[in-house]
């Protein structure tokens, strides 16, 4: 039997797509991430692994487990280094513990009003830079930071001011999260993610710093912490998209550079896609009659931040790298006038000018 010449085409073509799909890629990677399977971020750091793939033209192939699925969420950093995984995608406050200063640029509380202006100082001023002296002694290498946005606070208690918080029962991460949070007046309480939940239907806690606020609500926690605050004022963790340093050191520079731009589109994708999930989930919220959004005051706000600042001079005696995070940031804050109150300068020092910024 002879082939027509389009026959011969077609199947020409479909045997080399084949031959493709079976060639197995140049490199194949597991990262985990902080997140369960089916959450919106966990679904957008999946999204970012096929891009990879796409834009490397099937050179990169990695896949992306949920938190749990090889070792637990603070144990990832050693799992990258020793290459049982090869990198993760997660909020590198879980490895105070190890080094404080992954606690301080992971989260540094009450610094960012805007994850936009979080992206810029990582990219732009320094701040991926200071992240890597940091990480590379451990064995990885950070590709990129990304950011979750501005987190909400769920509360069975209404939170307006800074005093509300004396004695609230509030689940914190370890670190600076924690300690900040205690100087406000709360009790923190150290739970993992994925007790939140129970924890807030039995009333062992009365809030949580945890994520944002359309995640809040799809989970349900806004049937026992009816008194949500909207927008956050408090945290607004890093995600750090990072690789086993030797595997980054023996990339060709066109892969190195199809990472780092992958990373940073997936960056700002994210930001976008969750500020747009909060605005439909405050509207659904604010259906409810049970559902009261607070949104505290600039002059608390600014109260909040004055305790924060406080504890940044206290985290930038640590070492050497929490002294030049410090030094760094609050530099890029000033100058782009995110900062108008001396940093270190306690609530009850400030002036009327700087409690309306």
């Amino acid at each position: 039997m002879t082939l027509s010449t389009p026959l011969k085409t077609l199947t020409a073509a479909v045997l080399g797509a084949m031959a493709f799909s079976a060639q197995a890629a140049e490199y194949e990677w597991t990262f985990q991430t902080s997140e369960t399977a089916g959450e919106p971020q966990f679904e957008m750091k999946k999204q970012w692994a096929e891009n990879v793939e796409t834009m490397s033209d099937g050179r990169i192939a990695i896949e992306i487990l949920p938190v749990g699925a090889v070792v637990q969420a603070n144990q990832t950093l050693q799992a990258v280094k020793s290459g049982i995984l090869q990198g993760h995608l997660t909020d590198p406050s879980y490895f105070t513990g190890q080094n404080p200063a992954f606690g301080m640029i992971g989260n540094l509380v009450g610094a960012w009003s805007d994850p936009y202006d979080f992206l810029d100082y990582m990219n732009n001023a320094g701040g991926e830079e200071i992240y890597n002296k940091l990480a590379e002694p451990y064995g990885v290498h950070l590709i990129g930071a990304a950011a979750t946005g501005l987190e909400s606070l769920p509360s069975s208690r209404e939170i307006k001011t800074v005093d509300d918080m004396k004695g609230l029962k509030l689940r914190a991460p370890e670190g600076m999260v924690y300690n900040i949070f205690e100087k406000a007046g709360a009790t923190p309480v150290n739970l993992p993610g994925s007790e939140v939940y129970t924890s807030l239907e039995k009333g062992v806690i009365d809030a949580a710093d945890y994520t944002v606020f359309a995640t809040n609500q799809a989970q349900g926690l806004h049937e026992f912490a009816n008194y949500p605050n909207y927008p956050g004022f408090h945290s607004l963790p890093m995600v750090a998209v990072s690789l086993n340093k030797e595997i980054w050191d023996g990339l060709p520079d066109d892969l190195k550079q199809i990472l780092s731009t992958s990373v940073d589109a997936m960056a700002y994708k994210m930001v976008g896609q969750l500020k747009t999930r909060d605005m439909e989930a405050v509207r659904e919220a604010r259906q409810d009659p049970d559902i009261h959004i607070v949104d505290m005051s600039a002059e608390e706000r600014a109260k909040f931040r004055g305790i924060a600042q406080e504890e940044w001079q206290v985290w930038s005696e640590k070492n050497e790298i929490t002294g030049e995070f410090y030094e760094s940031v609050v530099s890029y804050l000033k100058n782009h006038n995110l900062l108008p109150e001396e940093a270190g300068q306690s609530s009850g020092e400030q002036s009327s000018d700087d409690a309306s910024s």
